[in-house]
């Protein structure tokens, strides 16, 4: 069995899409549990779930509540309760193409070394330091440190990941997936399938724009949270922590003048 893992926070208008594109799998519909997460949702989010899981009896959803806690608590309070042998995590404003789960159980099945499988997503390439051989690309902790490539509604992983790493950091709302790679990546084989099979965020750009990612600061301060974690962790010397920082630094600005121009352009269009 797979376990869907969904958090949702006010996410009434993009919640069906996200249902609807796991009904939609080419992958046996009852070989699914979808556990929904309501994350303290203040808008008709839990109405409209309640009310799809009527207009659909066939799907298995489990709809838990908790209070506003973020992202990672949310996906925690899911995976705690998690029956399947895989677990795939899905974000309420993302949607799976219909084969994606086909394709990623085909990898796990095929080479039982796989433990973690990301896809990519958007049409986006997958890009350095990642190498893409035989139609998959590794994810490694070095890698990691210099970029993620694995966005969390594209993941699938085996349960016993949750065994050998523990859960997300309950506390951190940003930069939280990447952190929690990180920690899978010391005990586990990861990687990139290069097929894009999932739209994430409609399709639009991310960083600086939607969803979580939009809020920039608190991106860059929660790379250095992880980075500092992974210091007292020992994985990385003194050299390499300070590096990193100034490396974190440059990216952060990067990407704020990035954001920048992009806005101007869309304004003057």
């Amino acid at each position: 069995m797979i376990s869907v893992i969904v958090p949702m926070y006010n996410a009434e208008q993009s919640i069906v899409s996200a249902l609807d594109s796991v009904k939609n799998q080419t992958f046996p519909l009852e070989k699914f549990e979808i556990i929904i997460v309501n994350d303290g949702s203040t808008d008709k989010s839990k109405a409209i779930v309640e009310n799809y899981m009527k207009e659909n009896p066939q799907l298995n959803i489990i709809l838990l509540h908790q209070n506003n806690g973020g992202v990672s608590k949310g996906r925690n309070t899911g995976l705690k309760v998690a029956k399947g042998d895989y677990i795939a995590l899905l974000d309420a404003d993302d949607e799976w193409h219909t084969d994606k789960i086909e394709k990623q159980i085909q990898h796990f099945e095929n080479d039982l070394q796989i433990d973690f499988l990301a896809t990519a997503r958007n049409n986006n390439k997958i890009l350095f330091p990642y190498h893409v051989k035989n139609g998959l690309a590794e994810i490694t902790f070095r890698k990691l440190l210099i970029r993620n490539e694995a966005q969390p509604s594209t993941v699938m992983f085996r349960k016993k990941v949750l065994e050998n790493t523990g859960y997300f950091d309950d506390d951190q709302r940003y930069a939280e997936d990447v952190n929690y790679w990180m920690k899978v990546s010391l005990k586990n084989k990861m990687y990139i399938l290069d097929e894009s099979l999932v739209t994430v965020g409609k399709g639009k750009r991310t960083f600086g724009v939607s969803g979580l990612s939009a809020n920039l600061p608190e991106m860059a301060k929660g790379f250095r949270k992880n980075l500092k974690e992974i210091y007292i962790l020992k994985k990385i010397s003194f050299l390499q922590y300070v590096t990193f920082r100034l490396f974190y630094k440059a990216k952060y600005l990067l990407l704020l003048f990035r954001t920048f121009y992009y806005n101007i352009r869309k304004t003057k269009n």
